[in-house]
């Protein structure tokens, strides 16, 4: 085994399951991916290797390649490839090189494909809450409340304006 712990997090599907990100979404989509990218860097707090997969199969300008984000792979899948196939590849390659993989997503057809073989799932919901958890605990260790004290808050406005190019298939 080589040792490697690897978070893969189905973007979209992370974004519809709760509040955390729906009623931002709504507002402004980019803002929505860039907090949920925030989260998961902040989350993995360099333990780890994140990649964070949205969906760009309807997009003719995206080309599937990776990006590098405070810390995090993030990737719109290709055009005409969904999210739920890169999510499924980046298992197969992680697995093959023996790493450890927790994949975060709700949906149903993408946890069969990827459970076993070392695999961990994480459920969107379990995902969201372990995120509340940690904020909680945060605030308990932070009681003056300071402004931008967490990583969601401090993400540059360039990194969303980053993100929404990437998800718009431009660099």
């Amino acid at each position: 085994m080589s040792g490697r712990r690897v978070l893969i997090v189905d973007g979209y599907n992370v974004m519809r399951s709760g509040e955390r990100y729906a009623s931002l979404a709504e507002e402004d989509i980019d803002a929505a991916r860039a907090r949920l990218v925030a989260d998961v860097a902040a989350y993995v707090q360099g333990e780890q290797e994140a990649l964070v997969v949205f969906d760009g199969a309807g997009n003719p300008h995206s080309d599937g390649r990776p990006h590098n984000v405070i810390g995090v792979e993030v990737v719109f899948s290709r055009f005409g490839t969904d999210a739920d196939s890169v999510v499924e590849q980046a298992v197969s390659m992680h697995r093959s090189a023996g790493d450890e993989v927790t994949v975060v997503t709700s949906d149903a057809q993408t946890q069969w494909a990827v459970m076993g073989g070392g695999v961990a799932r994480m459920s969107s919901a379990g995902f969201l809450a372990e995120l509340a958890g940690d904020e909680a605990e945060h605030a308990q260790s932070n009681p003056s409340g300071s402004a931008g004290s967490t990583v969601s808050e401090r993400v540059d406005p360039e990194v969303s304006d980053v993100l929404a190019r990437w998800a718009r298939g431009l660099r």
